[in-house]
């Protein structure tokens, strides 16, 4: 067989485990395997994808990114563009695909099995909200990162007495900032799920204050709207997915600067940013991506196109693309309230 692999949507410390795990399967079978560069840019135009032998997948199980590169192009978005994917993958002579991503990535993948083509899954996300799996390629490590930020953060916040702001990746859902922030002691986290105001952060504060603590860590996802701090204008910037480029939307910044103003603390804003994506992937990363890349393959010698493994309750299984694909995960109340003891 000639297994393709690509990897979509932004990287994420743990894909090159993931892709390791597909292509030596493949290989050790007598498989060939097939690198598609770039996402689905590399099955649109004139595509773009390479043979690859055992040496291109050797010594990468530790290392960040992703050595086929990714892209956020959409074919959804492209005039005739999924059909586009399809001549792509016949003109490549692929008899089956492994895409590895998130939702916009999985949700091009869902269509084309939809359309018959041979094509299985596997999650990665930093932001870990795919419905159905526990686990998504990334999040660990993401959270390490936010966790020693925030362990940093906490001594020099109370040598100068300040409010630390810090800005954590979080479109739609805040795992990464509610997990980030309980293991990193943080004092206040906001996310998406359950939205504070302005003056509720205040109030938090100045009760700190009242109670003799003098600095506060304040962990708040990207994508959080807060009457005062964030704007429809500053989510005008989108990608070929339609979201907005929230890395332009400075909610970090602006809460920082509206705190100042209401409290006169003075305060500072750390903004993580693509740290929380770049770098060698943790332990866990590494395991479970070669935990569900080798499942992926496995569904390929079985041919059961459209499907993807998951991870629940610490065990490998299999569902469809379609239904992981279908809603967003989003942090539950219990989680949430759990942080919320030690604010």
């Amino acid at each position: 067989m000639r297994v393709g692999v690509l990897t979509g949507g932004g990287d994420a410390a743990g894909l090159n485990a993931a892709i390791r795990a597909v292509a030596r399967s493949a290989l050790s079978e007598g498989d060939t395997v097939v690198g598609v560069r770039n996402g689905w840019a590399g099955l649109t135009g004139e595509g773009d994808h390479v043979e690859m032998d055992r040496s291109a997948f050797s010594g990468i199980l530790q290392l960040g990114g992703t050595i086929l590169g990714s892209s956020r192009v959409n074919p959804m978005k492209r005039e005739g563009g999924l059909e586009e994917c399809l001549r792509n993958l016949r003109a490549a002579r692929l008899d089956a695909l492994v895409a590895i991503g998130g939702d916009d990535t999985l949700s091009v993948a869902s269509w084309l099995a939809q359309q018959c083509a041979p094509v299985v899954g596997v999650p990665k996300t930093m932001d870990n909200d795919l419905s159905v799996t526990d686990y998504c390629i990334g999040f660990d490590s993401a959270v390490s990162i936010v966790t020693e930020a925030l362990d940093r953060l906490h001594t020099t916040a109370a040598s100068h007495h300040r409010v630390m702001v810090v800005e954590v990746m979080g479109r739609d859902t805040g795992w990464v900032a509610v997990t980030g922030g309980l293991a990193g002691g943080a004092d206040l986290i906001i996310i998406p799920e359950f939205p504070l105001t302005l003056d509720q952060v205040v109030a938090h504060l100045d009760r700190r204050r009242a109670q003799g603590s003098d600095f506060s860590i304040i962990v708040v996802a990207e994508g959080v709207q807060m009457d005062g701090v964030t704007s429809a204008e500053a989510a005008a910037a989108t990608d070929a997915f339609g979201h907005a480029q929230l890395s332009k939307r400075g909610v970090g910044e602006s809460l920082a600067a509206m705190i100042e103003q209401r409290t006169g603390h003075e305060t500072r804003v750390t903004v993580l940013g693509h740290t929380q994506r770049g770098g060698s992937p943790t332990a866990y990363d590494r395991v479970w991506a070669t935990r569900v890349g080798v499942a992926a393959y496995g569904l390929v010698a079985e041919r059961r196109w459209g499907m993807m493994p998951v991870v629940r309750g610490g065990s490998v299984e299999i569902a469809a693309m379609s239904d992981v694909v279908a809603e967003q995960r989003r942090v539950p109340i219990e989680l949430y309230e759990l942080a919320g003891v030690f604010f």
